[in-house]
């Protein structure tokens, strides 16, 4: 199996290309945090989490268990009976994820949300797993990276990237045939006057 520095990868590629993995975990909750990324970021999300479940068993809730499912295109939390939707975010949109390494229970995500540049923290208790999410999902981004750089290479990705390509030439040659006769005509002028004049009608 592909390895990511010294971990081994934990399930064959195709399971995460074609389907998903499964894992049933408590989720503990979610908050708005100021950075996509961090170790302090998440540590502070896990600790207001922690805070909030110790709130709620003191009021006899437990935190509800749900089904975390994660692939090469998303990661997506399900209501384990229903299957309903919780939430679900595309790779592109996470930005972090990690386990506690003083719990290793604790495992987390960052995710921007559609709409507006809010992030949001989502805290989980794996019961011991946390680390084998975290290279699951490592290994559904290294995946989907590879199958992103194969399929780039399609004839209709090509032809946008040359459309794109030319256009930007099209704009370099406009702006040096600009330049060139703004020279010209700089050339043409006989005192400081008349080029400082010059300069500002073409700022």
């Amino acid at each position: 199996m592909p390895r990511k520095g010294n971990k081994q990868w934990q399930h064959p590629a195709d399971a995460l290309l074609s389907g998903h993995i499964l894992y049933t975990v408590k989720f503990l909750g979610e908050c708005v945090v100021d950075q996509p990324k961090g170790t302090q970021v998440v540590k502070d999300a896990i600790r207001k989490m922690k805070f909030t479940k110790h709130i709620r068993r003191a009021e006899g809730q437990k935190p509800p268990k749900v089904e975390l499912t994660i692939s090469a295109d998303a990661v997506t939390i399900l209501d384990p009976k229903t299957k309903l939707i919780l939430h679900q975010y595309p790779l592109h949109r996470i930005s972090y994820c990690a386990d506690d390494k003083s719990d290793k229970r604790m495992f987390t995500f960052i995710a921007k949300e559609a709409s507006g540049n809010q992030h949001f923290c989502y805290v989980f208790d794996s019961e011991k797993c946390a680390e084998e999410i975290t290279l699951t999902i490592g290994q559904a981004f290294d995946l989907a990276y590879k199958r992103f750089l194969e399929t780039s290479a399609s004839d209709g990705d090509i032809r946008k990237q040359f459309a794109l390509l030319q256009k930007r030439v099209q704009t370099l040659q406009f702006e040096n045939d600009t330049l060139r006769k703004r020279v010209s005509e700089l050339e043409k002028l006989k005192d400081r006057s008349e080029i400082e004049e010059y300069r500002k009608v073409n700022q």
